[in-house]
């Protein structure tokens, strides 16, 4: 049982980890190996305390060296889920991991992509973002994917080598080759169509008669990951300790909302590492 899950390895889960390190708090970061496309593509940083003139791949190699030296690894998993229960929370991946801890940090970041119209209506009712998990309840059936980068790619074989049919929307270049079922769509949707469940999808001027969406994006957005979340244009709705209206689940980071800086990011992960610490002796 740990004291705590950071969810996102950008700086904010980053600091909130390197916090709760020197709090002496058990945690363990899932994320992404190579931290940050944000960061690593920043051409450079100037007004980060510190830093002089600095780009964003050395800064990613200071934050690397930083986490290595402190002995603290990045579970290299993608969350799909986290649970409440009495007295815990779990996490679940898209690999098939399953974590508990008494407190989670969410640090994923914000999403660049907007949600498509419907996409929360009808999630866990034909709209999924898990490849993995659900492609199998798909076989011989026509789904839609979007999917954002081509580290994912991957997940769109997968899904193909269930279904009838997979249309996919994707928003990165140098697209590899995709099995023969896979149909590229031009057109970003613009609303899920359904009764129970999702039977279409619309676009400007057409639409497609499917049976599943699938979205495939670095991270997951908040209520995917958590439905009882207070969210609002977006951004997880955090008090001053970075506590969410979930007991137990504090964010950080831009997922909590505006300005999109790396200082106001790391200052709120250990803000929320600190709180944590304090959840935890208020809860013994």
């Amino acid at each position: 049982m740990l004291d705590c899950i950071v969810i996102g390895s950008g700086v904010a889960g980053i600091s909130a980890a390197l916090t709760l390190q020197a709090n002496q708090k058990t945690c363990m970061i899932i994320g992404n190996a190579h931290l940050s496309d944000k960061i690593t593509k920043a051409e450079r940083i100037h007004n980060y305390p510190g830093l002089t003139d600095i780009t964003g791949a050395e800064f990613t190699q200071k934050l690397q060296e930083q986490l290595k030296r402190a002995g603290i690894s990045i579970t290299e998993q993608k969350a799909t889920g986290v649970y409440p229960m009495q007295g815990k929370l779990g996490v679940a991946t898209q690999e098939g991991g399953y974590f508990e801890a008494k407190t989670v940090i969410l640090a994923g970041g914000v999403e660049t992509v907007k949600q498509i119209d419907g996409e929360t209506q009808f999630t866990g009712r034909g709209v999924s973002y898990c490849a993995t998990c659900d492609g199998f309840l798909y076989k011989d059936k026509n789904i839609f994917v979007l999917c954002t980068s081509k580290r994912l790619e991957s997940e769109i074989e997968h899904l193909a080598g269930y279904a009838k049919t997979v249309y996919a929307f994707l928003l990165y270049k140098d697209v590899g080759e995709l099995p023969q079922n896979v149909v590229f769509v031009k057109k970003m949707p613009k609303k899920i169509i359904g009764d129970k469940r999702v039977t279409g999808i619309e676009f400007v001027g057409e639409s497609l008669q499917i049976d599943g969406v699938f979205v495939l994006k670095e991270s997951a957005s908040p209520t995917s990951l958590l439905q009882e979340l207070d969210v609002r244009d977006g951004h997880i709705v955090v008090d001053r300790n970075m506590q969410t209206n979930v007991q137990g689940v504090f964010a950080a980071g831009d997922c909590t909302g505006r300005p999109y800086q790396y200082a106001k990011a790391v200052g709120e992960g250990n803000v929320a590492a600190h709180s944590v610490s304090r959840y935890l002796y208020e809860n013994k």
